[in-house]
């Protein structure tokens, strides 16, 4: 879901028919049961890459008389049903997709944070809208996606006094290029001045847009680990910030979130939940395509990463938010998938070792022998990390020259 385009659209390169057959059988409906049929929205997706943008057709009509029963898979549901599961959400209770958001509830629910800029974006779930902006973030990705929080128009403030920090407004991870500072600039200028940035890391690709906020809004509280502040440079952020731990309350208007320490992509990764609809943003602790990759340089750590999977998993979200690609809707699958990969590789960097690789080459040529080479040297900090991480385990080769050949695969990763 992105930006409204109904002046762009083509029908005529749509195989319209078959789509509605489709959905009808699903349905068990049959088209004597519908009335006309109308267009409701052409959306175009935000670019979140690294593949093309999936537009979509939103298609309606009434039906003329109802069938006596659905399909398990399918229900019926009021307007008002959708946005109180949306708003509300309940782990494990029932999910409501993007597509119910954006064609029916959106409007109802939200204010669009970049109305009348070039900027396309996505709201889901209600309440969070993610900009993918130009960044300088690593292949195969283009973009960064700016979380934006605000408070949801015609709501009341929590009444609670108890939040680590309020605000009318939260930003997470302004990390855009100089090329769209512009943009980032009018986008903060749309925002409440009470306003609240979360970094979840170091990384260029997250912070380069900080200078911007605070020249646009001086008074923005930062919000970040005091790992990933030391490694802010001052020309990002100038003054002082708000060190979070992790279990930190944060209230933005009538919506609640929680801090998460997610170590493993570097040693003060943070994460955040949306409380109010149990969406987890996970930083560059998942991507949305392919594995992440892991700062050996700034305390990232295999067995941390293990554990923040692991924690993820038992928070049991509803949606999983990453900083590069596509919001995921099924987080326990990709997560395990995640633990699945991960185990693969450092079972077959360990057989690797033992039968012969001596240097941190040879155990990436062996290892990722079915990548390509243009991806083995960020593929190789994760095997770096893999090696200690196996290390730490005593399942290392018991012999004296191995311990030569981790001092060199130490040395070659830096």
């Amino acid at each position: 879901a992105g930006a409204e385009a109904e002046g762009s659209l083509d029908l005529s390169r749509l195989d319209v028919p078959a789509a509605l057959h489709q959905i009808l059988s699903q349905l068990g409906l049959t088209n004597a049961m519908c009335g006309e049929w109308r267009l409701l929205k052409h959306i175009v997706e935000a670019e979140f890459g690294p593949d093309a943008g999936v537009n979509t057709v939103l298609i309606i009509t009434s039906l003329e008389s109802k069938p006596e029963a659905l399909p398990d898979s399918c229900k019926w549901m009021s307007k008002e049903g959708a946005r109180e599961l949306l708003s509300d959400v309940k782990p494990g209770g029932t999910r409501i997709g993007p597509y119910v958001h954006v064609g029916f509830v959106k409007s109802e629910l939200s204010s669009d944070c970049t109305a009348g800029s070039t900027l396309v974006s996505q709201e889901y779930p209600p309440g969070i809208t993610l900009v993918p902006m130009k960044s300088s973030t690593l292949r195969p990705f283009r973009t960064t996606n700016l979380v934006v929080i605000q408070a949801t128009s015609g709501t009341c403030a929590s009444k609670r006094s108890d939040y680590f920090a309020c605000g009318d407004a939260l930003l997470i991870d302004p990390g855009c290029c100089s090329q769209v500072h512009t943009e980032l600039a009018d986008l903060v200028n749309s925002l409440p001045k009470k306003l609240l940035v979360l970094v979840t890391h170091h990384h260029n690709d997250h912070v380069e847009g900080l200078s911007v906020v605070q020249r646009c809004n001086p008074d923005a509280v930062l919000l970040t680990h005091e790992n990933t502040m030391k490694r802010i440079g001052k020309g990002n952020w100038s003054t002082g910030y708000t060190a979070v731990t992790g279990g930190e309350s944060i209230c933005i208007g009538d919506q609640e979130l929680q801090v998460v320490f997610a170590p493993g992509h570097t040693d003060g990764h943070m994460g955040l939940l949306h409380v109010n609809t149990n969406a987890l943003i996970v930083g560059d602790h998942c991507v949305g395509h392919g594995s992440a990759i892991l700062d050996n340089r700034a305390g990232g750590n295999m067995k941390d990463y293990f554990q923040t999977t692991y924690k993820f998993l038992e928070m049991s979200p509803h949606v999983l938010i990453p900083m590069h690609g596509r919001i995921n809707l099924w987080p326990k699958h990709m997560l395990c998938g995640y633990l699945k990969n991960r185990k693969a590789r450092e079972a077959s960097i360990l057989q690797s070792i033992e039968n012969g690789a001596q240097t941190l080459f040879d155990i990436v040529s062996k290892t990722y022998c079915d990548v390509d080479r243009k991806l083995w040297i960020p593929a190789s900090f994760n095997v770096r990390l893999h090696v200690d991480h196996l290390n730490s385990q005593h399942k290392l080769p018991k012999m004296n020259l191995w311990d030569e050949n981790l001092a060199r695969c130490k040395s070659e990763c830096a």
